[in-house]
């Protein structure tokens, strides 16, 4: 058995995208560049399980990209249901995009990961409400060690009957925030998690996107709820990591990665979960490496269209050194 083992819990979307330059791509996404990422870091010392469901014309396809990578084992990816997420992005800018999907993946339940209680750490990718339930992190914690690091964009994400995808509020956020280790969103995603016990009607759906004020409040209530770690993704900034010392909430910027020519940022939020699954392996209190890690994965995603941008470790600790002066 490896030396570290991790579970990637998530769709396997195929992507058709068209960049903010009028590019068009087409290639599979989602758990794909967390897996590819964290097989290349981890080398010959771990093995990485992708556990997805997906359409049966995906499948020999999918399987073959990953198999191209000897540590990824891709026995849970199956397509019993014949159901995938089949999704539209259109880039209007670097960052921000208009989202349609048109196939729908069937939920991971506890029987997917019951033969993967051994692994060190579960990766929850979700791009959609539906994708990985309550009942399977609750499954997972009480029967495993493992650390589960999971991505809130799941759950402030749904699926229209016309096949928009709109944000929505995590009403339910209290139920889930026990069976979680480390919580991973993005700014837009942090005001869908913290919201008011009414609004005015006019000020609905009037987000500040520049607007930071609100994550202490956020940080402390979650980490009060069972969250070892809030780590808040601010674009070029870096990312926002709370946990606490003793009964105080802890705050710290890990800065990012600089890149100077970014060609595709599909996928940088799934590649920036992968680095922290890996950066937790050794120590899983290890927040700060976990996040510097992250931002190196997601940095390198944005520098081409295949998963060729991802780099071994030895290679990844030198662009880490490089920018923060220790690994």
């Amino acid at each position: 058995m490896s030396k570290y083992n991790v579970a990637v819990l998530g769709p396997i979307p195929r992507d058709h995208i068209t960049t903010h330059r009028g590019e068009v791509i087409e290639k599979y996404g989602c758990t794909t560049h967390t897996a590819i990422g964290l097989s290349k870091l981890l080398g010959g010392e771990g093995t990485v399980y992708p556990v997805s469901h997906v359409r049966k014309v995906d499948e020999v396809a999918i399987k073959e990209l990953l198999g191209e990578y000897s540590n990824i084992i891709v026995d849970h990816i199956t397509s019993d249901a014949d159901q995938g997420d089949v999704i539209q992005l259109k880039f209007v800018d670097q960052n921000n995009r208009l989202e349609k999907q048109t196939g729908f993946m069937n939920p991971i339940i506890p029987e997917d990961v019951q033969d993967l209680l051994h692994c060190d750490v579960f990766v929850c990718v979700p791009i959609t409400d539906y994708e990985v339930p309550l009942e399977t992190l609750k499954y997972i914690k009480q029967n495993s060690d493992a650390v589960i690091i999971f991505d809130a964009h799941g759950p402030t994400n749904t699926v229209t009957t016309l096949g928009d995808r709109l944000i929505k509020f995590w009403i339910d956020r209290d139920q889930w925030l026990p069976y979680i280790d480390v919580l991973k969103m993005n700014l837009e995603e942090s005001k869908c998690c913290w919201f008011e016990k009414e609004y005015r009607l006019e000020d609905l759906g009037h987000f500040d996107a520049k607007d930071t004020s609100h994550l202490p409040a956020l940080a402390a209530h979650v980490l009060d709820k069972g969250i070892q770690s809030l780590i808040v993704t601010l674009d070029a900034e870096g990312g926002a990591v709370f946990f606490k010392k003793g009964d105080d909430v802890h705050h710290e910027m890990v800065p990012s990665v600089k890149v100077e020519h970014v060609v595709d940022t599909t996928g940088c939020g799934d590649s920036f979960a992968g680095g922290l699954g890996f950066g937790l392996l050794e120590d899983r209190s290890a927040y700060l490496k976990a996040a510097r890690y992250a931002n190196a994965l997601g940095a390198l995603r944005t520098q081409g269209r295949t998963f060729e941008v991802f780099k071994s470790k030895e290679d990844t600790d030198l662009i880490i050194l490089a920018t923060y002066g220790v690994v």
